[in-house]
């Protein structure tokens, strides 16, 4: 159990302050946040520790517009100052969950240096493998994920409705009453 119950209320502060950016400013994120982000990434919890992943952080406008044009839902990691792609093993099982975990960890991360975000997904779709060839990434990975970041182009925001959570929650065993 956490002692210091102002780190766990502000980890919990972090998490649900957390909602997607989709329209940022051309302000660069400093080397020693990506840095420190992408160590929050490797941080996360992996199957058997096997840590199957390699991130990238791509900072040149060519081609984080060739990124967003191969994109269906992630036009806007074209204005974003840096797109963060998650790779993964693509023969360890826990390939996904892995990198999720730490996809997850980057967006928490960067909430927490007030940095905006949105986690476009990579995993299964058509442009993953175009995008794998793009970067130079060898084929052994395929692509999870791809997180746009940047400062927000407009200060303040209205967080997403979010359920209930006696609508989604359950003890012990699911009962309809």
């Amino acid at each position: 159990m956490i002692q210091n119950k102002n780190i766990a209320n502000f980890g919990v502060t972090i998490i649900q302050a957390r909602h997607s950016i989709r329209n940022f400013k051309d302000t660069p994120i400093p080397e020693e946040i990506i840095r420190k982000v992408l160590d929050c990434a490797k941080s996360a919890p992996s199957a058997r520790n096997i840590q199957p992943w390699i991130f990238g952080t791509i900072t040149d406008q060519t081609l984080r517009s060739q990124i967003a044009d191969l994109t269906t839902h992630g036009k806007f990691i074209a204005e974003a100052p840096v797109c963060f792609a998650v790779f993964g093993e693509r023969d360890q099982e826990y390939v996904l969950e892995d990198c999720c975990a730490a996809t997850e960890n980057i967006l928490i991360a960067l909430t927490g240096y007030g940095i905006g975000s949105c986690w476009v997904a990579g995993e299964g779709k058509e442009y993953a493998e175009p995008i794998r060839k793009l970067l130079g990434v060898p084929e052994k990975y395929k692509l999870i994920s791809l997180i746009a970041a940047g400062e927000a182009k407009t200060e303040g925001f209205v967080l997403a409705k979010k359920k209930l959570l006696t609508d989604i929650t359950f003890k012990d065993r699911y009962s309809n009453e």
